[in-house]
């Protein structure tokens, strides 16, 4: 197998089990995950930047304001979407989760077309339309719209869109957004400290490292996703994305026995043949193009 499809493989496998992660320390306060998470990744991070002695690149990188306000931007958007995501996950309800990433996707197509004035074909229209149709049905089953996890969905979308735009790379965004969230993070980590409300360094070795480890759980897979993606077919990519929300299904439904109707699945159904269709129709245009673009093998003279 391609290795880049095998670090694809082990990006979304490390997100699709990732809540397992963040149950294994349930009684730690939300608030604290994510300052704690803030902080290991930032701190990993900038030791890679160092090692890799890519300081001065990431100095050239917000130089002009606009830059600056745009990596302000999105990691806000990141830190809400992990603030959702660790809340869904500790609240139990990991299907909103697999819901909000399976829509991830096609709120990619709808913000094309809107933001980025993107024309539509015709059976990206319909995906859209059917994925609709799943959400409005699951909405009916449960008696309201799944806010939570249209909003899961929507923040990456929206996080998508702004990093397309964005000079840096998946690495080098990724350090200047943990850096403009760690001053802050690292002023309410001392407040809690001092307060005496803090979790770190309570004679829990085992709660420390799983604190630290927050970090390596949020790096690995970008490190694996960014090195696969380099090797690897954009559709091939489209393919391996619903892996993640995939694993977080069946964690909800097979591990967590969460509670499940015939309601929900009609809507996931929907979502997933939407899902299908959409991959198959990006596969089919990629290979298009390519044909249409490779040269014509020459004649052989007589």
């Amino acid at each position: 197998m391609n290795r880049g499809v095998l670090l694809g493989i082990g990006a979304y496998l490390l997100w699709g089990l990732s809540p397992i992660y963040w149950r294994i320390e349930g009684d730690v306060p939300l608030f604290d995950v994510i300052l704690w998470r803030t902080a290991a990744a930032a701190a990993m991070l900038v030791c890679w930047q160092m090692a890799a002695g890519s300081l001065t690149r990431l100095r050239s990188l917000v130089v002009e304001p606009r830059a600056r306000l745009m990596f302000v931007a999105t990691s806000l958007l990141l830190a809400s979407n992990w603030i959702i995501f660790i809340w869904l996950v500790g609240s139990e309800r990991v299907l909103e989760v697999s819901l909000g990433y399976f829509m991830t996707p096609l709120m990619n197509v709808l913000l094309g077309v809107v933001v980025l004035r993107e024309r539509l074909r015709l059976v990206p229209m319909l995906t859209v339309c059917v994925a609709a149709c799943g959400v409005l049905v699951l909405a009916l089953d449960v008696g309201g719209i799944p806010w939570a996890a249209l909003y899961l969905g929507g923040s990456f979308a929206v996080y998508g869109l702004f990093r397309k735009t964005s000079p840096a790379g998946s690495i080098d965004g990724l350090t200047l957004e943990m850096l403009v969230l760690l001053p802050v993070v690292l002023c309410l980590l001392g407040f809690r400290a001092l307060s005496g409300d803090g979790v770190f360094g309570l004679s829990d070795i085992g709660l420390d490292v799983w604190l630290l480890g927050a970090g390596a759980m949020t790096i690995a897979p970008l490190l694996l996703f960014a090195a696969s993606a380099r090797r690897i077919e954009l559709w091939v990519v489209g393919m391996l994305q619903f892996l993640a929300p995939t694993i977080q299904f069946f964690l909800g439904v097979l591990l967590w026995d969460e509670s499940w109707s015939g309601g929900q699945a009609v809507g996931f159904v929907f979502i997933w043949l939407a899902l299908i269709a959409f991959v198959a129709d990006t596969g089919i245009q990629i290979r298009r193009a390519k044909r249409s673009t490779s040269p014509t093998n020459p004649t052989p003279s007589a």
